[in-house]
């Protein structure tokens, strides 16, 4: 098997505050304590396990491959302070002490196992950390390649809490235009190719490759080889945001043609058939990765993991450990026992194909009511994957240059008992009068009851009426 190349090494981008970060000196000794089993503390000011008041917790959660509606019993899944000596997961009391900004080494364990059957990243020198879901690692990357003045890369409409994030921290954006596969190469490369202010170069872009927020677009993997081969001609590090990597499914098709329903949703995508990761592409080193539970087991958990070349991600674990020190204890243990001994690499993936059909049927549903309701309204792109739908209001000739158009529109959808979110604030561009006119609006089709979908599509249309009717 030939041996995988070294990254390259991107820290001469690194802020200032990235190339100080250390390892906390406190932490640092615990390798002692680890690697001598003779060895007697009295340098760790830590709790003693006695004083826990905890001696199990656990869970019940449905057998993998179901729901907990669709399943007549659940599985118990418990961890104790005195485990079973057949246990690959450490104690009740490990998880419930502090520890290191990498996590639990059984749950660090099952994030490396996974990103290795599933991504394989063609460098050899990559590890995971642990975050508490992408948001919190989103800023911890951003941290180390963009200071106040700098500017970061983002897609024309990009997620709010990442526009939240940057504005006070000084950093600007510079949004490249999207069509329905995402970040358009040739856009991204125009800006770079353009880009004057030589004191703050260019060095990071984020995007959400698959099942974008909000537009829903997803990138091929032609799509990906192209901004990938931008980024290495242009020099930037790359943060793939894709928390919604695992929601994949089938191309939609109406329901007036499809005959069984067990055999169209028979050939979801698991895990072997998804689109190609750009970590799985990139042979450099010069992508970030951000992968979480939050939208496949539960985002109150607050648990995911970074995967990036080590000396990243152990800038990641030092930053982790002045801050969140790593995800909660009990959330840890929980995901740790289900993924190691309760389901597995194999269980996990029977969990994933039942998570993709339940957002599949849920697709297929609102569509359908979309296409039947909203015809001569909006228009849309139909994702393959994720939880959104990003309209576009065909105006009619009165409201397309009204100021303040879509603030009547939203102002109708909510007299009309209809809550979509107002395409201006996803908007990197912030909510100057031009922009909250855009005419876009996002669905999510991912919470609301499917018996309440076409009440909501209805009123919706009813909303739309007064400003779309004259729509030839």
């Amino acid at each position: 098997m030939p041996t995988k190349p070294h990254s390259q090494d991107f820290s001469g981008f690194f802020t200032e505050a990235a190339r100080v970060r250390d390892n906390s000196p406190l932490k640092s000794l615990t390798k002692y304590m680890n690697a001598d089993p003779t060895l007697v503390s009295l340098g760790a000011g830590l709790p003693h396990p006695d004083t826990y008041p905890f001696a199990q917790v656990g869970a019940a959660v449905a057998p993998a491959g179901k729901s907990i509606a669709s399943c007549s019993s659940a599985e118990l899944l418990d961890v104790s302070v005195t485990p079973a000596a057949s246990n690959s997961i450490e104690s009740l009391s490990k998880f419930l002490q502090y520890g290191n900004g990498r996590g639990v080494p059984s749950y660090s364990r099952f994030a490396q196992e996974h990103t290795e059957r599933v991504h394989s990243p063609p460098y050899a020198d990559w590890d995971v950390v642990v975050s508490l879901g992408n948001t919190d690692a989103f800023v911890k990357a951003l941290m180390l390649f963009c200071d106040r003045g700098d500017t970061l890369i983002v897609d024309e409409w990009t997620y709010p809490a990442i526009i939240g994030t940057v504005v006070p921290m000084g950093i600007r954006m510079a949004p490249v235009r999207m069509d329905s596969q995402g970040m358009v190469p040739e856009a991204l490369d125009q800006l770079c190719a353009e880009w004057s202010d030589s004191a703050h170069p260019l060095r990071m872009a984020y995007m959400i490759p698959t099942a974008q927020n909000p537009t829903g677009a997803t990138m091929s993997l032609d799509r990906k080889h192209a901004i990938y081969a931008v980024a290495q001609r242009r020099g930037l590090v790359i943060i793939e945001d894709d928390p919604y990597y695992y929601l994949q499914f089938e191309a939609y098709r109406p329901r007036s043609e499809i005959g069984d329903l067990e055999e169209r949703y028979a050939n979801l995508p698991g895990i072997s058939s998804l689109v190609p990761s750009l970590l799985s592409i990139d042979v450099d080193g010069r992508v970030i990765r951000l992968d979480s539970f939050s939208k496949v087991l539960a985002p109150g958990l607050r648990c995911g993991w970074v995967t990036a070349p080590k000396y990243i991600t152990d800038k990641i674990q030092f930053h982790n450990e002045t801050s969140i020190q790593q995800p909660a204890g009990v959330s840890q243990a929980i995901v740790s026992k289900l993924m190691n001994e309760q389901w597995g690499h194999d269980g996990w993936e029977r969990h994933l194909v039942q998570i993709q059909r339940e957002y599949a049927v849920r697709r297929d549903r609102f569509v359908d009511l979309c296409l039947q309701h909203l015809k001569g309204k909006v228009d849309f792109t139909i994702p393959d994957a994720g939880m959104f739908l990003w309209f576009r209001v065909l105006l009619n000739s009165d409201m397309q240059n009204k100021p303040g158009a879509m603030q009547e529109v939203f102002d109708s959808m909510i007299a009309n008992h209809v809550l979509l979110v107002p395409g201006y604030m996803f908007s990197p561009l912030g909510a100057s009068p031009e922009v909250r006119d855009k005419p876009y609006i996002r669905a999510a089709f991912s919470y609301a009851s499917m018996d309440d979908f076409e009440v909501a599509i209805t009123r919706l249309a009813r909303a739309l009426e007064p400003f779309t009717s004259q729509v030839a």
